[in-house]
């Protein structure tokens, strides 16, 4: 890196690098061409007015590193996706090892040899480690999921990251969750490794490993297809370079024949004279905007600085000591003590106050936290500044669309129109569209994390610009970034942390490549060690992080509700009591845990209680003296699957929200019984009601077979790749289906499944009605919802337990009894089950929140 002064344009210019150097052409040998691993020819694919890629033709060779670079929205991604089998193309041929990839299934890609990384890990946040390590590379690799555990450790150990198998994986950090993604695709053995951006949360230290086990992989023969925006990386790596621009390839190179201008220059077309804009100097006695004083938070201790109108100030140092944690607290989305203020005006409270004071936060987190990805690209760049696109209260669709419009030209934002979904964009055009939105709100305090993570190239150049632009402006900026290079041409400073303190302050000429890498090496090596957080304290942690901690609170809570009210009314704890209790405790049982089947995966369905009362009225026609009862339940078990295929097929096929398309149910069949039974009626046979009703002594033999049948679902769910599936695909049902989970065919199966638990609840109530009439189903909808909740099942699918269904039906079940015993109006029947509710659901809140700290500790 050479710098032609504090005032000057700096340029990104460093001396031509070997990688791994041309090595001897594999393709051929004494017994002539060696057919490539990976051969993808003439490949064309379109999207809606889009020609994504062209006549597009790629090989990779047995033992080698074969560089794909280009711009985002060059085509990488696309090409890849349709080697792996997650795309179809329009045109052209897959080869895998010799063999046709016939189908646009990921599955039948793995079976062919290739195993795939993406930029974005197809990992289930809510399962843990090693059943996405299984659902990964297959159960059967890792001697079933009883042995997944302890494979995954084995797996993992090399890594020296310090994963547990049993974490889930959204209590991981980036880093950590990239190792999985990692280890799993090496775990294969694949003919074929394509690498995603592969080291964008890597520290250099697993840089260096992962880039040791891609060897190991080549020496053994396989081809490894490495795609990556830092050319040095690539240039370390790679044997062969392909640059891809606008969807054709603009040649193939040995990475020794090239240097990194070169490279980067075929990758944008044109020659990059500058990279960085010049450094304006910050206006001599310029006053501070941001002032940092004595800042404290889970990370980073004791943090000061000042930054002035027109700096751009960089944070620095080896990844996890407390960089992120520091610019979250600036921004007021972490927790911290001391003080910040802005233009002498001290900041109090969280992000809402943050930005009323003009600091302005940009995440690394581009998809997850920086834009509304089902909006489009001119409403994400006015979501922040509405009131200056409003008139009266409405936002106007003239100005919005003006000042969109203005930015996205003033940007260069390559987007057909705003109205565009900015999902469909590239990564570099979607963080311009972030940038926008930061611009327009005219930031005091521009606070950036990772400002070119996963952007090209040519849009670095962009975005460099803009930065300097804000700074110009009289913004005060901080940029956190684990490039460098990148800080050494846009800063003005750089503050090196190591754990959790500044430890050292580089300025103006001082700011070199070398020197901020010297500093944050250095400077880890003389710090104490992290204190370690007590043992006991992280197994309470762990402990109220599980699913079966909702279940440990609710037995508590009826242990204390039934020994409270029993010494109010000792009739309570009375043999009859107990008993009816119990008898009307198991419908309510098996129609919760079937409510909590359709929610693991992501679904919900209202239809049950109407479905109940169907299933009653069905009977008082067949199960009646004289009647024929074993057509009477055969009757009854086709009207619970023909619900249930009908719920899913909806779902499912036709794509009709769970709610809207259960809810149409719901009228219906209340339609249906009604129209049998418009008033009570027919008898159900007595002895059928006194055989549902049996006990053993004081104890319901149904309420004792529905528990049974409960923990079988809950070791089903936690023991069988049905389990996993169907937790895989409530909580990310995309990249479940990457990983061969057939997604639909799962989440119809879940509705099948609670119509036919919904059976023997429905059977249950016929004995306790004893007579045909639907209406008293009704209310079982409702208290399905209820259990589900109070059990802690998360609403939006992938985790929960059927033991927290079975202590949550008898808190749901004794709330409603308990009144009279305590001299209660009935009114306090509705009540005690509402209030309830909602406390769980604030307390359930309070733990999850516990496990995201704990997790970042």
């Amino acid at each position: 890196m050479t710098n032609s002064g504090s005032n000057g344009p700096e340029t990104r210019v460093r001396p031509p690098q070997r990688g791994a150097g041309p090595a001897p052409d594999p393709s051929r040998g004494a017994a002539g061409p060696v057919a490539p691993v990976l051969s993808l020819r003439d490949i064309g694919k379109s999207f809606p007015g889009v020609r994504a890629l062209d006549a597009v033709s790629f090989d990779v060779r047995p033992g080698e590193v074969h560089a794909l670079v280009g711009e985002n929205g060059a085509g990488k991604s696309t090409l890849m996706a349709v080697a792996s089998g997650a795309l179809a193309a329009d045109d052209g041929a897959v080869l895998i090892g010799g063999g046709r990839l016939t189908h646009a299934q990921p599955e039948q890609a793995r079976s062919l040899g290739l195993g795939i990384v993406r930029q974005h890990p197809a990992l289930l946040p809510d399962l843990t480690v090693a059943e996405n390590m299984a659902l990964g590379v297959g159960y059967r690799r890792v001697g079933g999921l009883r042995r997944a555990a302890a494979w995954t450790r084995e797996t993992l150990a090399p890594w020296g990251m310090d994963i547990d198998p049993r974490a889930r994986v959204a209590d991981l950090s980036m880093e950590k969750r990239f190792i999985v993604e990692i280890a799993k695709a090496l775990a294969l053995d694949p003919k074929v490794l394509i690498l995603d951006e592969p080291t964008e949360h890597l520290s250099a230290e697993e840089v260096q490993r992962l880039f040791a086990k891609v060897r190991e992989t080549v020496a053994a023969g396989a081809g490894v297809v490495y795609i990556s925006h830092r050319i040095p990386e690539v240039k370390q790596i790679a044997d062969r370079i392909t640059v891809l621009r606008d969807g054709r390839t603009r040649g193939t190179f040995d990475a020794g024949s090239v240097t990194e201008d070169q490279i980067v220059e075929r990758v944008v077309g044109r020659r990059l004279e500058t990279v960085f804009p010049a450094k304006e100097p910050v206006p001599a006695g310029a006053a501070g905007r941001l002032v940092v004083s004595g800042l404290s938070g889970p990370g980073f201790d004791g943090v000061s600085l000042t930054v002035r109108s027109g700096e751009i100030v960089g944070l620095a140092g080896v990844q996890g000591n407390g960089q992120t944690e520091l610019v979250r607290a600036l921004a007021g989305l972490a927790p911290a003590s001391g003080r910040i203020t802005v233009d002498g005006a001290q900041v109090r409270g969280g992000n809402a106050a943050a930005a009323e004071a003009g600091v302005v936060y940009v995440p690394a987190d581009r998809h997850g936290e920086g834009v509304f990805l089902p909006l489009g690209v001119g409403e994400n760049i006015v979501a922040r500044t509405l009131r200056r696109v409003s008139r009266s209260g409405l936002v106007s669709d003239t100005l919005a669309r003006a000042a969109a419009e203005e930015q996205i030209r003033g940007l260069a934002i390559k987007t057909p129109t705003p109205d565009t979904p900015i999902g469909s964009l590239s990564g570099g055009n979607q963080q311009k569209a972030v940038m926008a939105r930061t611009l327009l709100a005219a930031p005091k305090v521009l606070v950036v994390e990772e400002p070119t993570q996963g952007v090209d190239a040519g849009a670095r150049v962009d975005l460099y610009r803009i930065l300097r632009a804000a700074a110009d402006d009289g913004a005060a900026v901080i940029v956190l970034s684990s490039d460098n290079v990148e800080l050494e041409g846009l800063c003005h400073r750089v503050l090196i942390m190591s754990r959790g303190n500044v430890v050292e302050e580089l300025a103006g000429a001082e700011i070199t490549e070398a020197a901020i890498t010297h500093a944050a090496l250095t400077s880890t090596t003389v710090r104490d060690q992290d204190r370690a957080r007590p043992a006991g304290r992280g197994r309470l942690r762990a402990l109220l992080a599980g699913d079966q901690a909702p279940a440990a609170v609710l037995a508590a809570f009826v242990v204390l509700l039934g020994l409270g009210t029993g010494l109010h009314n000792g009739d309570y704890l009375g043999q009859f009591n107990l008993g009816n209790l119990m008898l009307m405790i198991a419908p309510l049982l098996l129609v919760g845990a079937a409510q909590q089947v359709v929610v693991l995966g992501a679904g919900f369905d209202l239809s049950v209680g109407p479905l109940m009362g169907l299933l009653v009225v069905i009977s008082s026609y067949w199960i009646v003296d004289g009647g024929n009862l074993v057509l009477g339940l055969v009757l009854m078990a086709l009207g619970a699957l023909a619900v249930g295929v009908l719920n899913g097929v909806m779902v499912t096929w036709f794509r009709i929200n769970p709610v809207v398309a259960t809810l149409a149910v719901y009228m219906a069949l209340q339609g249906v019984y009604l129209s049998l039974r418009d008033t009570p009626g027919g008898t159900v046979f007595p002895p059928v009601v006194d055989a549902v009703q049996a006990r053993f002594g004081a104890v319901p033999l149904a309420t004792v077979l529905a528990v049974l049948l409960v923990l079988l679902l809950e070791l089903a769910l936690r023991r069988t790749r049905w389990g996993v599936e169907l937790r895989a695909v409530g909580s990310e049902p995309d990249a479940a289906e990457r990983l061969g989970v057939r997604v639909r065919l799962v989440r119809f199966g879940s509705y099948v499944l609670c119509s036919l638990l919904v059976l023997p609840a429905g059977v249950l109530l016929m004995a306790q009605i004893g007579v045909g009439d639907g209406r008293p189903g009704l209310a079982y909808t409702l208290n399905s919802v209820t259990v589900v909740v109070l059990a802690g099942t998360s609403i939006f699918g992938g985790r929960g337990s059927f033991i927290g269904v079975i202590a949550a039906a008898v808190l749901a079940q004794q709330l409603v009894s308990v009144s009279p015993f305590l001299d209660l109006s009935p009114a306090w029947g509705y009540w005690l089950p509402g209030l309830v509710t909602i406390g769980a659901a604030v307390l359930y809140a309070q733990l999850r929140r516990t496990r995201g700290t704990g997790a970042h500790a």
